[in-house]
């Protein structure tokens, strides 16, 4: 039979004490009591554990090992008690954060900051990555917290496994060259851009954006360039191959041989910058808290850039 902790952690009180009245005072149980949690310990070790005399009891050779071993599991519950408050106060901890390059190359340097300002003993990692690995990562459990995007009709039809909260809308602007004739204008409709070539960046997630705003104004977009990254895609429409419609965050640095018309109509479909976490999972003590943070600097960062 098993030895119930709680029971041996009562025989150490009565070592200490040196009889069961002390060690009952000690522990606001009955003499009675400690008296039944002793006896059945016993019962458990199948073998007598004190000796009562007179004066207080003593321990046997077998009451002392088993204090030993005892006071060994108090040492541990007490080292778990101070480590779990360390993490609770943030004085200890690890976050994997996954983030999508266009969030790290705009508001995400604010917030780890701001994170680090406020928590520096956290061991903060960072992970960028394509959309399509962030719920990879999430889900194998690589990262903490996400901050991803999602297309503006699954507002409601979240990740499976996961569950988002909007930080922010990234609506989709329009990129032409400095010469163009459409770049002195402030709007411009879908339907002008019916025999323009177009740059995108290469994943299908965006090229499926460009499509669903080319298809609504009724034809399809010729793509002239696949860019690995927007700054790319600005140095292919600077030089004239072609016009870009990309997300807004992605406007951390322009070119000035580029220029922006914001106005486009119909409206073309926007991003929605999401953070994403496991269903069913509580956050750590430091991921509650980056997830504030992130919240607060994203809204913060559109307010004045936005």
């Amino acid at each position: 039979m098993a030895m119930d902790i709680r029971r041996m952690l009562v025989l150490v009180e009565v070592a200490r004490a040196g009889s069961l009245t002390a060690a009952a005072e000690r522990l606001n149980y009955t003499v009675s009591a400690v008296s039944q949690q002793i006896g059945q310990l016993e019962d458990e070790a199948g073998q007598p554990l004190v000796e009562r005399r007179p004066r207080g009891v003593t321990l046997t050779e077998s009451g002392q090992a088993v204090v030993r071993h005892a006071e060994q599991i108090e040492r541990a519950v007490r080292a778990a008690h101070e480590e779990l408050g360390e993490i609770s106060g943030l004085r200890r901890g690890t976050l994997r954060l996954g983030t999508i390059p266009t969030v790290t190359e705009s508001f995400l340097s604010e917030a780890i900051a701001a994170f680090r300002e406020h928590h520096p003993q956290i061991d903060l990692r960072v992970h960028s990555a394509a959309r399509s690995d962030i719920g990879h990562l999430l889900a194998s459990r690589e990262i903490d917290l996400a901050i991803t995007w999602t297309r503006e009709e699954e507002e409601s039809s979240e990740a499976a496994g996961a569950r988002t909260e909007l930080i922010r809308r990234d609506p989709s602007i329009l990129l032409v060259p400095a010469g163009h004739p459409l770049a002195g204008r402030r709007s411009v409709r879908m339907e002008e851009l019916r025999h323009e070539p177009w740059i995108i960046r290469t994943s299908s997630n965006v090229l499926a954006l460009l499509q669903d705003a080319c298809e609504a104004a009724g034809f399809s977009p010729v793509v002239s360039f696949e860019a690995r990254s927007y700054q790319e895609a600005q140095a292919m429409v600077a030089v004239g191959m072609g016009i870009a419609l990309v997300p807004q965050l992605s406007l951390y640095s322009l070119r000035e041989d580029i220029a922006v018309i914001t106005a486009i109509s119909p409206r073309p479909p926007a991003r929605r910058i999401v953070l994403a976490r496991r269903r069913s999972e509580r956050l750590s003590p430091a991921g509650t808290a980056m997830g504030t943070i992130l919240l607060e600097t994203g809204r913060a960062w559109k307010a004045e850039r936005g």
